[in-house]
């Protein structure tokens, strides 16, 4: 369903109300019930859940696949029922409104996202390009509802992944998990996604380590891709010259790509390896949030370049 400008909306954007930095620490009340909303549009109400075994089963899993991450039998916030009484749906809207952990508020956003995409086949009597067509406009929903929230994360290649800067994340990080959802690219997405997932949970360190792992992958994808023979000690920096002597770059642009090699082998690579890489020392190393942002997003523009070079080739 269209998100509707509403006339209160409208107010609040011209009295200078309207929330313009990201929050991450809080999931509104009022967001939470409109996603419930985005559900029934597209899971199922409860009206389809006692007449349609498949939405049902559908509410089923996503509570059962909770439960036991959580090592519980039944989600919190619900009342105690036999096991032959449980009704999915409700105790699965009764902890997403009531559950004060935002982390696990965005687990039950992801999962039944993520459940939305196996729908089509589920629901498939309901015809496939109409389901499909309401998990895209469910999708785009949570997205609007989120940045009309001024909440800082989005749902994108299946993953709730933060976001810091709307512009750098429209321009540079969607791109690069949208080239990543090729098939050849899967290891460097999941990498890339992990990076995200581990920068969320404040993981800094873990974080640096997946951003190299992705950049790595990727120039091992292309590789394999191209049949370029892999270099012996696989290292960012050494396969980083097995891209550029194979021609990654076209010849002629050389002297206008003279920094680019130093910027690669020094940017993601050293970032990682003086703050997470390597041992401690007698005190502890402290990798602070805003450094790591910077690390995604220079890692993602890497990718972009380096899959977009690749397809030009």
């Amino acid at each position: 369903m269209a998100v509707i400008d509403l006339y209160s909306k409208r107010q609040k954007a011209l009295k200078g109300e309207v929330q313009d930095v990201y929050l991450y620490d809080e999931i509104p009340q009022s967001l939470r019930v409109q996603i419930t909303y985005i559900w029934s549009d597209t899971l199922g109400n409860e009206q389809d859940y006692w007449l349609q075994s498949e939405v049902k089963e559908v509410y089923r899993r996503i509570v059962n696949r909770l439960c036991r991450e959580y090592g519980v039998y039944q989600l919190p916030h619900s009342r105690p029922v036999r096991p032959e009484d449980r009704m999915y749906l409700e105790e699965l809207r009764d902890f997403f409104l009531e559950e004060k952990d935002v982390d696990r508020v965005l687990d039950v956003v992801e999962q039944t996202f993520k459940m939305m995409f196996i729908l089509p086949r589920v629901y498939r009597h309901k015809g496939v390009d109409r389901i499909r067509e309401r998990v895209r406009f469910g999708i785009e929903e949570l997205n609007k509802r989120f940045n009309e929230h001024a909440i800082g994360f989005e749902f994108v290649s299946g993953e709730i992944v933060r976001v810091d800067s709307a512009l750098i994340h429209s321009e540079v990080v969607k791109p690069a998990l949208r080239l990543l959802s090729e098939r050849e690219y899967s290891g460097s997405q999941d990498e890339f996604l992990k990076a995200f997932e581990h920068y969320r949970k404040g993981n800094n360190k873990e974080a640096l380590n997946d951003c190299l792992k992705s950049f790595e992958s990727t120039m091992i994808a292309i590789c394999n891709k191209r049949g370029w023979e892999l270099p012996s000690k696989i290292t960012a920096r050494s396969l980083i010259n097995v891209c550029f002597e194979n021609g990654l770059i076209p010849a002629f642009w050389d002297q206008h790509f003279s920094s680019l090699r130093s910027m690669l082998e020094s940017g993601i690579p050293t970032g990682r390896n003086r703050l997470s890489g390597h041992g401690q020392g007698e005190v502890p190393t402290e990798v602070p949030g805003y450094l790591v942002a910077f690390m995604l997003h220079m890692t993602a523009s890497a990718l972009v370049f380096l899959a977009e070079a690749e397809r030009k080739i």
